[in-house]
């Protein structure tokens, strides 16, 4: 078969839906709604490029390249085997994953528990046993990941979500508020930055080769109709994260009025939903929440496995399926806290890096775009990222404020857009060389 028909691609997008809206999906844009007030939607507009436009674009880029390995491969082959093997563990078993457990815990079990047992370290345990137990079972068969999330688990997700919506059209929570913080002076730049929390640009990068299997096993073995069909089931795929993005938006937008500023999404979803739906919330929120984290979970947790395992053949998927599991399982015993202490500086260290990969890989058939073009960009992009990582992570660098854009989070940039100037400065200089001596 080299077609796959319309009801199995629509499957396949849901699949990719579900590996996508994890915990970071879920808190962001209600506490974007929130701080953004009567700007949301032009907040929504850079969260949009962001945490949708980004992510499908990799999904694309990977698709058309045949890999994050053989993407990165274009800056060195060294870089390419250091950067994937990152990208796959932060994203993976040393945040995304173990991020997602926690979470799952902290809003879908631990407000249901009594004070004391909350206090111990006992139940989290126990909860990550089953939770990662059950990501391991649904793991080992990778060829059904399209049917479980497709037909049952994402279905199941998207009806709930829009359930809330639904009901706060006809039980109004509130007006509008004003705009908070950067959300008054630069609104579509401060939701640009948030879409950075999702992690969805990076995981995306992940997610191709799940993509790519999911596909071959419903028998598409063109590499073209494999290319086709990932990019427009990541299509339908970002056009339904758009929506869910909005309603949760909206969300925070009018809980302002009725419940006040809270300091995480996780805080303004949990008003609105106990509002709606009183003490039952609690049950509709734990649901959603362990869906989400469960279904973004299985997706990394599949794909890390699938990497490695091809990386080196002397240990098998379901052996990598099993090492992962644990180790994440390990890693969200450490608490939520903690982990998103590491996550900050980690992303800023990478998504730049990411985000100029995709850009090049983008132009790489319109521009003269070699090896050294991005081995220059990536070099100075890298800089400043890494840079900017350790600042986070409490060492202050002053160095790095008189860059321009660095003050908005966005000190990378120029400093890509020159080394790939020079990339192409270099290559020129060197073709003049080359022709002088051959003349």
């Amino acid at each position: 078969m080299e077609k796959v028909n319309r009801r199995r691609l629509l499957l396949v997008s849901l699949m990719i839906f579900s590996m996508f809206f994890g915990a970071g999906n879920l808190i962001v844009p209600p506490l974007l709604g929130q701080l953004a007030g009567t700007n949301v939607l032009v907040a929504m507009g850079g969260f949009l490029v962001s945490a949708v436009g980004l992510p499908i674009l990799a999904i694309a880029v990977v698709a058309k390249v045949g890999g994050l390995h053989l993407l990165a491969s274009r800056v060195h082959p060294r870089f390419a085997l250091a950067f994937t093997v990152l990208v796959y563990l932060s994203i993976g078993p040393l945040l995304g994953i173990p991020r997602a457990a926690s979470l799952a815990f902290e809003i879908g079990i631990l407000p249901f528990l009594p004070h004391t047992l909350g206090q111990s370290h006992l139940p989290l345990l126990i909860y990550t046993i089953f939770y990662f137990g059950l990501a391991y079972w649904l793991c080992m068969t990778p060829s059904k990941l399209v049917d479980r999330f497709g037909k049952v688990l994402t279905p199941l997700l998207l009806l709930l979500l829009t359930s809330i919506f639904a009901v706060s059209l006809f039980k109004p929570i509130g007006a509008v508020g004003a705009p908070l913080g950067d959300y008054a002076q630069f609104p579509f730049l401060k939701g640009f930055l948030d879409g950075y929390m999702t992690m969805d640009a990076i995981a995306a990068l992940n997610f191709g080769i799940v993509i790519s299997v999911t596909l071959q096993a419903m028998g598409i073995t063109k590499e073209r109709e494999i290319v086709s069909d990932t990019i427009k089931a990541g299509f339908v795929a970002g056009l339904l994260l758009a929506i869910i993005y909005g309603m949760l938006a909206y969300l925070g937008a009018v809980s302002t009025a009725r419940f006040g500023t809270t300091e995480n999404g996780a805080q303004t979803l949990t008003h609105v939903v106990f509002y709606l739906f009183g003490s039952r919330g609690a049950v509709l929120l734990g649901v959603i929440f362990s869906l989400a984290c469960l279904t973004t979970s299985v997706g990394l947790l599949t794909s890390c496995s699938q990497y490695f395992a091809k990386l080196t053949s002397k240990i098998s998927y379901r052996s990598f399926i099993a090492a992962l599991s644990i180790s994440s399982m390990i890693l969200a015993n450490v608490g939520l806290t903690q982990i998103l202490k590491f996550s900050v500086p980690a992303l800023t260290a990478i998504y730049p890096m990411a985000i100029v990969l995709m850009v090049l890989a983008l132009f790489h058939n319109f521009l003269p775009l070699n090896t050294h073009v991005y081995m220059f960009a990536m070099i100075s992009t890298s800089f400043v990222s890494i840079l900017d990582a350790i600042g986070q992570a409490g060492l202050e660098l002053s160095l790095l404020d008189y860059l321009p854009l660095y003050a908005k989070g966005l000190g990378w940039v120029i400093p890509a857009v020159i080394g790939a100037m020079l990339g192409l400065f270099y290559d020129n200089l060197k073709a003049r060389r080359f022709a002088h001596l051959t003349s």
